[in-house]
């Protein structure tokens, strides 16, 4: 009766062994075919002008320069006002409110926000800014991807600030010194690491995102550094080069996704690199 459990034991271990290892080869085979595809299509076009020349007309040759600066510009934008928001509401949960009923309120708002779909937020934004002020921008594009931005930084920021010793904590508040400055140059001096990782993880995140950018930054045919009217991004010019019928739109398209697909891989690469730092 034993012998014959430990073999239906094993017989299932093994059985849900091999499962994971067939799931996981599946999965790297089908992102190896998506990047192989990138690289296929978009890397011949991967050239210089790709970097220095503006958006062309059908049928001409040009780049993407315009829409790489509109998407330095929003995503830029949006970091520098998710960053505080997110540390500031991520110390608050985890060291001044951490078991209050508001901390309860505020990490299920994030927690909904972290799973919103990003067209909905950029719903959000247009019927906040634009009905207001009329016109799409830059501006608006950069506040819905801080408004999704803002609970990643959140989320993983307040895992953090949880593994700081909180020997070190009391301590410094032992020498007399003000809660404030312990948070600031302790805390967040033991958890800096863990807080980049967070920034690098969201910035990962919103970099690639297309939708809410339809709905607030739109488009600009022309190039526009001003975030107060509308921008060309990268995402935006994939989408629109890609349903194009023209082909040097399309081979503009496909080097546009290697390029931000690379940019991305980047970010999440540089972001473990600081998670193993911090471990």
């Amino acid at each position: 009766m034993i012998e014959n459990l430990s073999f239906k034991r094993r017989l299932h271990n093994h059985l849900f062994t091999t499962f994971c290892y067939v799931v996981s080869i599946i999965s790297i085979l089908v992102l190896a075919t998506i990047l192989w595809s990138l690289l296929k299509r978009g890397a011949g076009h991967f050239n210089i002008a790709l970097f220095t020349q503006d958006t062309p007309p059908p049928g001409s040759d040009g780049g993407l320069q315009d829409a790489m600066v509109g998407s330095f510009i929003i995503t830029g934008l949006a970091i520098l006002v998710a960053i505080p928001i997110g540390v500031l509401i991520a110390t608050f949960l985890s060291e001044f409110g951490r078991k209050s009923r508001l901390s309860n309120q505020i990490r299920f708002v994030n927690d909904v926000l972290l799973s919103a779909p990003s067209i909905i937020i950029g719903l959000f934004v247009y019927a906040l800014m634009l009905r207001t002020t009329g016109s799409f921008s830059g501006l608006a594009g950069a506040v819905a991807l801080a408004i999704i931005a803002i609970p990643m930084i959140t989320r993983t920021t307040e895992d953090v600030l949880y593994l700081v010793s909180p020997m070190l904590k009391e301590a410094a508040v032992a020498l007399g010194i003000s809660r404030w400055r312990v948070t600031v140059l302790i805390v967040y001096r033991s958890a800096k690491s863990g807080i980049i990782t967070a920034v690098l993880l969201a910035l990962a995140r919103v970099a690639g995102e297309t939708a809410p950018l339809l709905f607030t930054a739109l488009n600009n045919e022309f190039a526009n550094a001003n975030p107060l009217h509308p921008m060309s991004s990268l995402p935006v010019i994939i989408y629109r080069f890609a349903m194009s019928p023209y082909k040097n739109w399309q081979d503009l398209a496909w080097s546009g996704a290697l390029l931000i697909t690379v940019v991305i891989l980047a970010l999440n690469l540089i972001a473990r690199a600081f998670a193993r730092k911090k471990t």
